[in-house]
């Protein structure tokens, strides 16, 4: 499970006590979570007002940042091109994996120094995810134009020879050239039809070259000749090839022009390969840096609401439950029990909703009588 329940309990006589009931109701008989005590350090209150006010600005932060952090990990997948193990090594938090700084989250006093106010902690968050989020739409916009560009080109030497480019395929000596009479074409015959084609294409026309036809290249369909006529029977002999099922391909061969596209397809692969490299590790640099302000978030969010909701002085428990999967439910109910006494209203909310009155979506809203935030650290939507 990369499920992760962030709650909050009023201290009873000591914090101590918050957490060693938390731990017997959930761990010590019957299962139901892995628990950790999540530090939170010693943060400026300020007044109520602005607690009231700073609620709703986090609560928006908070889903923009993991917006940001989705967008990187999703980005991340895209640029290594799937591979699912090499992704999730690459998407780490500090140098760990996530379950692991999330459970032993340390608030980062460099980063964010406490002796600032909570809204101008928020709004260094703030401005260093909104950065990471106009680099990463810059960044992705060039290397997505070169990956387009490049498979474009790829596209075009592969498919059907009736589509793809032939400059790989056709050598110099396959066509007459420079003759004011003479000209080659390149004609592409079904497999089936290659009897046909040789018994009629002296015929197809006037004017045809007798034996100037060569196989130069087949796939799995079809295979492409040369043959040699004059350049004023070219239309007639077109008209009839297409009558007889052949196809000739509008082709003129130019060495200038075949060189600059091999040119280019190797000039976007070695520019792919070089940004790669650079671009992955500014993803994992920055999944980084965005993931740790968003875990931040959450706990900003766990002290403004603990203080809101239990009141001065500061005196509460922040705790990270990783919930048993098949035990959600009963972990639940056991926490409401254990903190039903907290908030009349929140247990009327809970058993509303455990009675789905119809027209009443009282269960989407996720208020408890304790303060509850969910981190899920699996990040990735993997088509």
């Amino acid at each position: 499970m990369t499920e992760f329940w962030l709650i909050s309990a009023p201290g009873e006589k000591t914090c101590q006590q918050t957490w060693d009931k938390l731990l017997t109701a959930t761990t010590r008989t019957n299962n139901l979570s892995t628990n950790n005590k999540f530090n939170i350090p010693d943060l400026k209150v300020g007044t109520l007002d602005v607690l009231v006010g700073l609620s709703d600005e986090l609560a928006k932060l908070d889903a923009f940042v993991e917006s940001v952090v989705k967008k990187v990990a999703q980005y991340m997948a895209d640029v290594l091109e799937d591979s699912r193990d090499k992704v999730q090594e690459n998407l780490l938090a500090n140098g760990v994996d996530l379950v692991t700084y999330v459970t032993r989250f340390q608030w980062d006093m460099a980063k964010y120094p406490i002796k600032q106010s909570l809204k101008n902690i928020s709004e260094i968050v703030s401005k260093q995810v909104s950065q990471i989020d106009n680099d990463l739409k810059a960044r992705a916009s060039a290397y997505n134009n070169l990956k387009g560009n490049l498979q474009n080109l790829e596209r075009k030497n592969a498919g059907s020879l009736l589509t793809r480019s032939l400059a790989d395929i056709v050598k110099k000596d396959d066509f007459v050239l420079d003759s004011e009479y003479l000209i080659t074409m390149l004609v592409v015959v079904p497999k089936t039809n290659y009897s046909d084609w040789q018994r009629t294409y002296e015929t197809l026309s006037e004017m045809v070259v007798p034996r100037s036809t060569n196989l130069l290249f087949e796939d799995q369909e079809s295979g492409l000749f040369t043959v040699t006529l004059f350049r004023k029977a070219i239309d007639d002999f077109r008209l009839k090839a297409r009558e007889n099922k052949f196809t000739v391909r509008d082709f003129q061969y130019n060495e200038e022009e075949m060189k600059a596209d091999k040119e280019e397809m190797t000039r976007l692969s070695t520019d792919k390969k070089k940004q790669f490299g650079p671009l992955v590790r500014w993803l994992k640099v920055n999944f980084s840096e965005a993931f740790i302000a968003w875990i931040h978030i959450k706990a900003l969010r766990v002290f403004v609401e603990s203080v809101l909701r239990y009141g001065l002085p500061v005196n509460f428990q922040a705790m990270l439950l990783q919930p048993n999967k098949k035990n959600m439910k009963k972990l639940r109910e056991v926490l409401n029990d254990l903190y039903k006494h907290l908030d009349s209203s929140a247990a009327a909310i809970i058993d509303q909703s455990a009675m789905d009155i119809p027209g009443l979506n009282l269960s989407q809203q996720e208020y408890y009588p304790y303060v509850y935030y969910k981190i899920d650290c699996n990040l990735l939507d993997f088509k």
